[in-house]
């Protein structure tokens, strides 16, 4: 029952959920298993109440009485006497399965002794509550697999792409980039692409763990993984199979459980010391303590008796099962919460973070510019013919019309009539690093920044009261080499950024730091706003991996937050990356610890609180477990130890401790 083989069983069983068929397979097998184990359980209880009724009615020789209890102990024991054979002649002799048989089998058999009463009933009743323990812990198991598992559904079956007009229905791996491919109502979109005909909404739950639909419509990727609810997408693929969404979370999820935590790592190496120690001071007691008796026959049995509740009491199931069920629990109840935890190692390291840098583009904001606030120029004895803000606005659009800048993109989004106005622009020119110039309706419109403006004017002429209170950044207008004002963008804060940090604060992080490459302005402004700490402005990628460094220097474990696409080398530096997945962005994805499904900063201290929570858990079964077997094992050396007592300290502390694991899948 606490063999490592079970956790890793729980790990692998996540690849054999790639098809629908093999899954299906595999939950049966497993459900008739739980079944089969159940009924030999209740089989072997009325078996054993049986034999205890036929002891007390007649009256049996010792043997007879082995005979008859013998039924209910191989109907219920058979499978881990089998299990304890063949570890022994594979080498690997020192399993739970091995101590439990020789430690009933010693209890069968110390009844033959001279002036030793008979262990009948407490020999079957080990074995019968060995398998009980058996069935809770694969119950438990079962719960956390299914938990992580769950993000094995978002694997797609079937895609249905068109070639030469015609609709085929093909394995996702046979399609290629570029390739248009049709997405029904109800189906899961199979590979990532461009929506090219239609609209509809998606249903991204199995990525993000938030049951809010997302819209998409004619030109706006969807994701693979996601299901399609209510029209139908066409859609042209931009990657393969192999490279898409789907692919990397289905592959990060199937190596989630291979890293394992320090308790982990601690408990694996305490087991392979500690169990060797025990059966040698059983053996002691059993063989040796004897002599130094003033019997050593008529105290053997005695002694004999105390090293078999020993072998009991000293299986460490509950620590070898309990511990990397709660980290593999942890994981699992992230999961459903779209926060992808990539090993058990990163809730160690995240449970005790104290210092939590920020990336601010795409992280604390959306990374989206949009116009702040438009401010024309007041009339002067410079400029006696000022424009309003609609037009003001309405000319920069215009000549922003060919720009592929995420600027001239938000001076678009705010004039969205600027298509359809009638208005003609030529000779358009792009002046590099200035900004652009062109024609409206015969007028010379110049959009950019101030340096484009002092070539045009004098200093004077540009300036603006309100410059120098905008946030943001400026794009400044001149009609005819006259300015005509300027507009203020910025990238928007997302709405849960400032609860984040505050939320941070209350789990006892130490520092907040934010990073960025944008102006000192703009950077200050951000962290003022959502009250972060400190704030480095105007940094290259370098700039940021070296801040990280002297950070690490205070040796508080560090989490790094950023979108998963510019940060990566900061993203690897950390004590524990924490990525924006953006719905799977590659990048993320593959430099993160941490992945956030949502995009959403307050999921950061949600995952502090799981990681918290998981070692918490972890560490009250440790000692739990520890402190009954200890005390049971001195009761047991000293003779006030009976086998029953020695059912509680193995199995009855392995229940206990498994359904305490179990609570690291639920998350609040």
């Amino acid at each position: 029952m606490c063999s490592e083989h079970h956790h890793c069983k729980s790990c692998e069983a996540g690849a054999e959920h790639h098809h629908e068929h093999s899954h299906e397979h595999h939950h049966e097998e497993e459900e008739m298993s739980t079944k089969q184990r159940l009924v030999l359980i209740l089989l072997a209880a009325v078996l054993l109440a049986v034999a205890v009724w036929v002891e007390h009615r007649f009256e049996l020789e010792t043997w007879q009485l082995l005979l008859v209890y013998l039924v209910p102990y191989l109907v219920v024991g058979w499978g881990t006497v089998k299990e304890a054979i063949e570890g022994l002649l594979e080498g690997e002799a020192l399993n739970e399965e091995f101590l439990m048989t020789i430690a009933t089998l010693g209890a069968l058999s110390i009844g033959f002794l001279p002036g030793a009463e008979s262990q009948f009933p407490e020999a079957v009743f080990v074995m019968l509550f060995f398998q009980v323990g058996e069935l809770f812990e694969g119950y438990a198991e079962g719960e956390s697999r299914k938990s992580i598992s769950h993000l094995m559904d978002i694997r797609p079956d079937y895609a249905h792409v068109e070639r030469e007009g015609v609709v085929t229905t093909v394995s996702p791996d046979e399609v290629q980039i570029g390739e248009v491919i049709v997405i029904k109502p109800g189906e899961k979109v199979p590979l990532d692409g461009e929506v090219v005909e239609g609209t509809s909404a998606l249903n991204t739950m199995a990525l993000t763990g938030e049951s809010v639909p997302r819209e998409v419509s004619i030109g706006e990727e969807v994701m693979s993984g996601c299901v399609n609810q209510t029209g139908v997408l066409r859609v042209r693929t931009t990657r393969i199979f192999g490279e898409s969404t789907v692919s990397k979370i289905i592959d990060l999820i199937e190596h989630a459980g291979e890293s394992k935590s320090k308790s982990e790592s601690f408990i694996t190496k305490f087991a392979r010391i500690y169990t060797p120690i025990v059966v040698g001071v059983a053996l002691v007691l059993a063989l040796v303590a004897p002599a130094f008796t003033e019997s050593y026959t008529a105290n053997f049995a005695t002694w004999l008796y105390r090293a078999l509740v020993f072998l009991v009491v000293s299986c460490p199931c509950a620590l070898v099962i309990s511990v990397p069920l709660s980290f593999f629990g942890g994981i699992g109840g992230a999961s459903r919460r779209g926060i992808l935890v990539k090993g058990a190692n990163y809730l160690d390291t995240l449970a005790k973070v104290r210092t939590v840098v920020f990336d601010k583009t795409g992280t604390l904001t959306h990374g989206v510019f949009a116009v702040d606030v438009v401010h024309p120029n007041i009339p002067s004895p410079l400029n006696e013919h000022p424009i309003d803000a609609h037009e003001l606005l309405h000319l920069a659009a215009h000549v922003e019309h060919y720009s592929t800048h995420p600027i001239a993109q938000a001076l678009r989004d705010a004039y969205p009539e600027e298509e359809h106005d009638g208005c003609v622009i030529t000779n358009v020119e792009e002046v590099a690093g200035e900004g652009i110039r062109a024609m409206v309706n015969g007028r010379e419109v110049c959009v950019g920044n101030r340096k484009m403006m002092r070539r045009l004017m004098s200093e004077e002429e540009v300036r603006c009261e309100c410059c120098a209170h905008a946030v943001g950044t400026l794009v400044h207008v001149a009609v005819e080499g006259r300015y005509a004002g300027h507009i203020a963008i910025s990238d928007q804060v997302k709405t849960d950024s400032q609860t984040a940090v505050q939320e941070l604060k209350k789990l006892g992080v130490e520092q907040t730091v934010m990073l960025t490459g944008d102006r000192r302005e703009v950077g200050e402004h951000v962290a003022r706003e959502l009250g972060i700490d400190t704030c480095y402005a105007e940094l290259l990628p370098t700039d940021k991996v070296a801040h990280v460094e002297q950070l690490l220097q205070s040796g508080s474990p560090l989490a790094f937050v950023g979108d998963g696409i510019n940060d990566a080398p900061v993203l690897k530096r950390a004590d524990v990356g924490i990525a924006m997945g953006g719905l799977g962005s590659d990048a993320a994805i593959e430099a993160a610890d941490v992945v956030l499904m949502d995009d959403e900063p307050s999921k950061i201290a949600l995952a502090i609180r799981i990681a918290r929570r998981t070692i918490g858990i972890a560490r009250q079964n440790i000692w739990f477990a520890i402190g009954v077997k200890v005390l049971v094992l001195l009761l047991a050396t000293l003779g006030f130890a009976n086998m029953w007592m020695a059912v509680f300290a193995d199995v009855g502390v392995t229940v206990i401790a498994v359904l305490n694991a179990m609570r690291a899948l639920r998350t609040r």
